[in-house]
């Protein structure tokens, strides 16, 4: 048995021998008429309390702790929140949710963690407390981290590797992202849902969780009829020879020019989207080339910025949609307003059109299907809309409408939208062409591809790589950039787009991590040092935080934990930029204070101080911490550009962040 629990056992049972014995002197009292309570059974019996509720969270932390795997890293955070909680509770049993805050320590002189919970507690207590209560002090309690602590835990990193922390059951999350519409190019509006959608799949997945990335393509609805009846006067023999479409975009706006001016063909293009919706074999054939030639569009994008898609459209639902209007009339909410049926749900003014008077179906019926078949059919235990804010009134009110037809409860089936904003020019408006016309995200990608060239060209890496290395480091850094930039910034906020910044290869830039990157893989180039060595030396010596700048590299790195516990929970992703930056930071404060690598200046033979010199020195006992946490550091970064580790533990990526090839060492 654990030494604390076989302490709490024993306490346990003494006050359980002291209340027999003074229950049994009350007793005993009472025959007598002495009927009053003793004050020492009073305190026996609330310490008794304190002792039982203690004894059961320490058994369920000791069960907790033997299921995880050893081999998880430990969050921090979570366990000092553990810690504090046991202790409020059992200090005050009878508060209601106490406040628990604990939070990394903004300044290192008050510690590396802190618990802000007794104002919180004390401003509770005021309110049940009749006389006056002055507070002195801020009542911060401050944690300060052993050394001998961070130092098994880093060695326990470099011996198994960057591994997310425990969470629990294995849950299914659904992630809707990207939903592009048919007909119509990918425009710089689709690169926030696209990238932030796929990173937040790739945390999850990291995480442990089964994810399943859902593509909600526009690829149904009146605009089929128009781009059919276009398709039939252009390439009348289209059944039969594929139609060379080339350009969808001028083709779309093509047949909604006439659609708007001729009436003759407004009224086949009606006409076409009954025989579509009737599932005419001809009409579907010709919706499909239309789909098709949009999804080879679509694939060029999504093979740039490495993301997988599984299409599942507006068409996929269109079966269900009858069953849904079926099943809210059937339980009562549905009403009838000039022909359209509708449902009204409570605190939202404006209600769902779930059919119009026509007979067809809307986005709203739509999205309901698509929400029901996810949380009925896929068993979501997440379900996550990655959807600009504007439509948030919109999913909020198809949420609430699942939620009070039964089809999920909130405290068990999360169902959020991801909101984001818009990206803006330089000039703070919407990103336009010069023409005011909306940027075409493949051209946003060619000059991204252009700008890295040339800064690639301004550092001479021309002149040093191959024309295939050079391409690959053109595309790493091109998309890679684009990538960070988005997803540095907060996606609630809109931010300006701007090549010159998200290239620059000072701040919080993909540029900046990339370099600090390959300067960690230079060091161990340079000492002809690989994973393996550092895992023995973990395993073997004892890791040595002296210096000021390995002890605060050393703290940030084991902060990981907590950090994606953290984007689990509110889905902000820049909040990983931001650690990432930190860490980056972190490492060249050590590396231009700390010493790594021991040359002979006679040989020019290089390695890795405190691996191959001698331990006596107090300086080289030093050096070894200094370069095993750097190794750390490799390890925490390959996480960032694999999906999987060389010996086959499946590892997805966290986000696209620095979403280069191994040999970003080499190109840069």
């Amino acid at each position: 048995m654990e030494p604390r629990v076989a302490e709490a056992v024993a306490r346990l049972g003494r006050q359980e021998n002291e209340i027999k014995l003074l229950t049994a002197e009350i007793e005993r009292l009472k025959n007598f008429g002495c009927l009053g309570i003793s004050p020492s059974l009073e305190g026996l019996r609330d310490e008794n309390a304190k002792l039982k509720y203690r004894l059961n969270f320490l058994r369920k932390s000791l069960q907790e702790e033997r299921s995880k795997t050893a081999k998880s890293m430990i969050n921090i955070n979570s366990c000092l929140q553990e810690v504090f909680g046991a202790a409020i509770q059992a200090a005050y049993p009878d508060l209601e949710n106490p406040p628990l805050v604990v939070t990394p320590s903004q300044q290192p002189k008050f510690g590396d963690y802190q618990c802000n919970s007794a104002m919180g507690i004390t401003q509770i207590l005021l309110k049940t407390k009749e006389q006056k209560v002055e507070i002195a002090g801020p009542g911060f309690i401050n944690v300060h981290l052993r050394k001998d602590f961070v130092s098994k835990q880093l060695s326990s990193l470099l011996m198994n590797g960057v591994q997310p922390p425990a969470v629990g059951k294995r849950k299914k999350v659904v992630v809707d992202f990207s939903s592009p519409n048919i007909a119509k190019e990918m425009h710089v509006g689709h690169l926030r849902s696209t990238i932030i959608g796929e990173s937040m799949c790739r945390l999850f997945e990291f995480a442990g969780y089964d994810v399943l990335r859902l593509n909600h393509l526009g690829d149904w609805g009146t605009q089929f009829g128009m781009l059919i009846a276009h398709l039939q006067d252009k390439f009348p023999d289209y059944l039969t020879v594929s139609p060379p479409i080339g350009d969808l975009q001028a083709f779309y706006k093509e047949s909604k020019r006439r659609f708007d001016t001729e009436e003759e063909f407004k009224k086949r293009a009606y006409q076409c989207v009954v025989l579509l919706q009737s599932k005419n074999p001809d009409f579907i054939k010709a919706w499909e080339l239309i789909c098709d030639v949009s999804r080879k569009e679509f694939q060029k994008i999504y093979n740039c910025l490495d993301i997988t898609l599984i299409e599942r459209g507006e068409s996929f639902y269109q079966e269900m949609m009858k069953d849904i209007v079926k099943e809210f009339e059937d339980k009562g909410f549905v009403q009838v307003d000039d022909g359209r049926k509708i449902v009204f749900v409570p605190g939202f003014p404006v209600p769902l059109t779930i059919m119009k008077s026509d007979g067809g179906y809307t986005y709203d019926t739509s999205d309901l299907a698509a929400l029901r078949h996810r949380l009925r059919e896929e068993k979501a235990d997440i379900l996550i809309y990655v959807v600009d804010s504007g439509q948030s009134v919109h999913l909020q009110t198809v949420f609430a409408a699942g939620q009070m037809i039964g089809w999920y409860d909130p405290k068990v089936t999360r169902v959020t939208h991801a909101a984001f904003g818009v990206v803006l020019g330089e000039d703070k408006k919407k990103f336009k062409t010069r023409s005011g016309d909306t940027v075409r995200l493949i051209d946003l990608l060619e000059e991204g591809l252009k700008r890295a060239m040339d800064k690639l060209k301004d550092k001479e890496r021309d002149k040093v790589l191959t024309a295939e290395e050079l391409r690959a480091a053109q595309t790493s850094v091109a998309f890679g950039c684009i990538k960070y930039a988005d997803l540095s910034h907060n996606r609630l906020n809109d931010y300006v787009f701007s090549f010159d910044k998200m290239l620059d290869d000072r701040g919080n830039t993909a540029a900046y991590l990339l370099y600090a990157f390959t300067r960690i893989r230079a060091i161990a180039r340079l000492a002809n040092i690989d994973e393996e060595m550092l895992r023995k030396a973990a395993r073997e010596e004892v890791l040595i935080l002296d210096h000021e700048k390995e002890w605060k590299l050393g703290k940030c790195i084991l902060r990981f934990p907590e950090i994606l516990q953290k984007i689990l929970e509110d889905l902000l992703l820049h909040t990983l930029c931001d650690y990432l930056y930190e860490l980056a930071t972190t490492f060249t404060e050590f590396y231009d204070n700390c010493y790594c690598v021991e040359k002979d200046r006679q040989s020019g033979e290089c390695w890795p101080v405190g691996l191959h010199v001698p331990w006596h020195k107090p300086e080289h006992r030093q050096c070894t911490g200094c370069f095993l946490v750097p190794g750390g550091l490799v390890l925490h970064y390959q996480l960032l550009q694999s999906k999987c580790w060389e010996d086959g533990r499946q590892l997805a990526q966290l986000c696209h962040l620095l979403s280069v090839s191994r040999k970003v060492e080499q190109e840069l």
